[in-house]
C-alpha cells in the first residue's frame, strides 16, 4: 500500500509583498525656480523701472500740490492775582451788601462774588471758551483767512461750508500738556500757512478772552441785580411786618386806654394786669401818650431795626456802579504764541518714498503675474 502525501495550500487570499517600492516624487511644477524668477524680473527691468518712476512722479506731484498745514502753539496756565486785581477790587465794593450781619454782631461772609473772581474759575472759563464749538464757528465765519480757504477750494454751498467748518473745529484745541502738568494747557490752531496759523491763534485768543471778559462782568452784574431784587423784597416784607405790628399795637393801646378810663385808672399801678392782652397798668394818661406816639411814628425802623440794615445794603448796591472798563486776564502765558517753522503736512519726502516703494512692489507683482499666465498658456 503506497502512502500518499498531500501539501496543504492556504485557501484564503495570499498577501503579495513587493521588495522594491517606488516613493512618490514631488511634482516639479510646485517648485519655485528662483533662477527663472530672477531671469524674468531682469528681462522686465525696464517695465518695472518705468512703473516705479511713474509712481514716484505721481508721489512728487501730490507732495508738491497737497494742501499744507501749519500749527501755531502756546502754553497757558492759571492767572495770578495781579492779573485780575482790578476785578477783585470791583467785587470788593459790592461785598458788604452780600454779607449777612447777625444780631450778635457777627458777620457771615458771602462767597457768591468771590467765586466769580477765582483764578481757577476764570481759567476754566477761558479753556471752555477756547474749546467751545459756538465760539469757533463765530470766529471762523468772520475770519478772512478761513474765507480765503473757502474761496481757494471752491466751497460755496451751505452744506460744504458746514463740512469745512467741522473739519476746522478739530484744528482748534486746548488740551492738558500732560498728566503731570494738570494746570498747564497747550492751545493749538492749525491753518494753511505759517503766518495764518500764527495770526489766527493770536486773534482767537483775543476773541475768547473778550468773550470770557464780558461773560465775567455779566455774571457779576447778574449777581448784583439779583441781590438788589432780593433786598428790595426783604425790605418790602419787613416794612409790611412793621406796619402790621404798629397798627396792632395802636389798637391794643387804644383798647387799654378805654378800659383804664372806664376803671378810672389814671396813674401807673404796679402788678395790675401786666400779662393781660390789654394791660392798663400804665394808667390812662400814659396810655393816651402812647397812642399819640404810635400814631406819629413815620420811621418804621423804630419798630423794626432790621429795616435800617437792609436799606443800608440796598443803598450801597444802588449807589455803586460796576466799572466795565477795568482790565483783567483769565490766563497767563507759560510759552507765548510763536510762528511755526515746520509744517505738519504733507511730509513730502515720506510721500515720495512711499509712492516709489509702492510702485516698485506693484511693478514686480505685475511682471510675475503676467509671466505666470504666459507659462500656464
Amino acid at each position: 500500500m503506497t502512502d500518499t502525501h498531500t501539501k496543504a495550500v492556504p485557501s484564503g487570499p495570499q498577501l503579495v509583498h513587493q521588495s522594491n517600492q517606488t516613493m512618490p516624487t514631488p511634482d516639479s511644477t510646485d517648485e519655485i525656480d528662483l533662477v527663472q524668477l530672477v531671469r524674468t524680473l531682469w528681462q522686465e527691468k525696464l517695465l518695472i523701472a518705468l512703473i516705479t518712476v511713474v509712481f514716484a512722479i505721481a508721489g512728487v506731484a501730490y507732495a508738491l500740490t497737497a494742501q499744507e498745514w501749519w500749527t501755531a502753539k502756546a502754553k497757558v496756565i492759571q492767572p495770578q492775582i495781579t492779573d485780575f486785581a482790578q476785578l477783585q477790587r470791583e467785587i470788593s465794593a459790592f461785598q458788604p451788601a452780600f454779607d449777612v450781619y447777625q444780631a450778635d454782631g457777627t458777620v457771615l461772609v458771602s462767597t457768591q462774588l468771590q467765586d466769580v473772581a477765582d483764578a481757577e474759575v476764570l481759567f476754566k472759563h477761558f479753556i471752555n471758551g477756547f474749546n467751545s464749538l459756538e465760539n469757533k464757528k463765530t470766529f471762523l465765519t468772520d475770519n478772512s483767512d478761513f474765507q480765503q480757504f473757502l474761496t481757494d477750494n471752491n466751497v460755496a454751498s451751505e452744506e460744504n461750508t458746514d463740512r469745512a467748518l467741522e473739519n476746522w473745529f478739530d484744528k482748534i484745541t486746548a488740551q492738558q500738556a500732560s498728566k503731570q502738568e494738570s494746570d498747564t494747557f497747550v492751545i493749538n490752531l492749525q491753518a494753511t500757512t505759517s503766518n495764518s496759523s500764527f495770526d489766527m491763534l493770536k486773534q482767537y485768543i483775543d476773541f475768547v478772552s473778550a468773550k470770557v471778559y464780558n461773560d465775567t462782568l455779566a455774571n457779576v452784574q447778574a449777581l448784583v441785580s439779583a441781590k438788589e431784587y432780593e433786598l428790595k423784597q426783604q425790605l418790602k416784607v419787613l416794612r409790611s411786618q412793621a406796619s402790621s405790628y404798629l397798627q396792632v399795637e395802636k389798637e391794643r393801646t387804644q383798647y387799654a386806654l378805654n378800659i383804664a378810663s372806664a376803671a378810672d385808672v389814671n396813674q401807673p399801678v404796679q402788678n395790675l394786669g401786666d400779662n393781660e392782652i390789654f394791660a392798663i397798668n400804665l394808667g390812662a394818661k400814659a396810655l393816651a401818650a402812647k397812642v399819640s406816639a404810635l400814631e406819629s411814628v413815620k420811621n418804621l425802623s423804630v419798630v423794626e431795626p432790621r429795616i435800617q440794615q437792609v436799606e443800608a445794603r440796598l443803598s450801597l448796591l444802588q449807589g455803586t456802579e460796576l466799572d466795565k472798563n477795568i482790565k483783567f486776564k483769565t490766563y497767563r502765558f507759560l510759552e507765548n504764541v510763536e510762528k511755526p517753522v515746520t509744517k505738519d503736512k504733507p511730509k513730502r519726502s515720506l510721500i515720495v518714498v512711499i509712492a516709489t516703494l509702492l510702485g516698485g512692489m506693484l511693478a514686480v507683482a505685475f511682471v510675475l503675474i503676467r509671466s505666470a499666465f504666459r507659462n500656464h498658456d
